[in-house]
């Protein structure tokens, strides 16, 4: 079933795994001595932050937030709510949301929004996929690992219809969706 849906491989583990190791490097330097807070958005960023907090050389906190902005389809429905909150305070914290695409930037805008009310020290966006081809919203993006083209990608936590966020490389799948 997977070899039926999926197209070509666009990044494989190891390119994954190597541009994780820079930007750890890079959120390392740029934050030591600070209290930092990842904030990953779920459920796609899970295996993203994961690896970016075990590429980190200095201390930080981990938490997660969970958006929803898609419904059963690739389509974005235009709602979004939030699901489940961060529990960790923000005010006064270096606050890295940790994100695993960033497409038309609608959803980003919100979650942005809703966590610069809440005070922190600083608020930047660490993004595994850019496709900032689609892009409606613009807004800063401190941390990129990789420009995807337009095509609806999965695998190293992106799925379709809840599958293949096991793989641990990403493709573009077949056919649209």
């Amino acid at each position: 079933m997977i070899g039926e849906e999926l197209g070509e491989v666009l990044f494989s583990a190891e390119q994954i795994a190597a541009r994780i190791r820079e930007m750890g490097e890079a959120i390392s330097q740029d934050y030591a001595g600070h209290d930092l807070v990842l904030a990953g958005v779920l459920r796609g960023a899970a295996f993203f932050l994961v690896d970016i907090a075990r590429a980190l050389t200095i201390p930080a906190t981990i938490d997660f937030i969970a958006i929803s902005s898609y419904g059963p389809s690739s389509k974005t429905s235009g709602v979004v709510r939030i699901v489940k909150d961060l529990e960790e305070e923000i005010a006064g914290r270096d606050l890295l949301v940790v994100e695993d695409i960033v497409d038309t930037g609608l959803t980003l805008g919100y979650l942005l929004r809703i966590l610069r009310a809440r005070g922190p020290a600083s608020l930047k966006v660490c993004t595994l996929l850019d496709r900032s081809v689609r892009r409606i919203v613009d807004h800063p993006i401190a941390y990129r690992g990789f420009e995807v083209p337009d095509r609806f990608v999965v695998g190293y936590g992106l799925d379709y219809q809840q599958r293949y966020r096991h793989l641990p490389y990403i493709a573009a799948l077949k056919a649209p969706v």
